[in-house]
């Protein structure tokens, strides 16, 4: 599972982009959680780190960090 820590989130529409964003990735298996309040994503599978970055930040929103968990 990995945690991606993401900035620039501020409501639940915010949260369903970035779970949207996550879901279309390939190596992502689930989505587990978007965290407006913790500012974090969880999720499942083996995507490519750069991936992530690359779709949040399309989005709108900066990552942070990405950790294993």
């Amino acid at each position: 599972m990995l945690k991606i820590f993401i900035d620039g989130m501020m409501c639940d529409h915010c949260t369903n982009h970035v779970s949207a964003a996550l879901s279309d990735l390939e190596g992502v298996s689930k989505v587990k959680e978007v965290s407006l309040s913790g500012k974090y994503a969880l999720i499942e599978g083996a995507p490519d780190e750069q991936q992530i970055r690359n779709a949040i930040e399309d989005e709108g929103y900066t990552v942070t960090k990405i950790e294993k968990c």
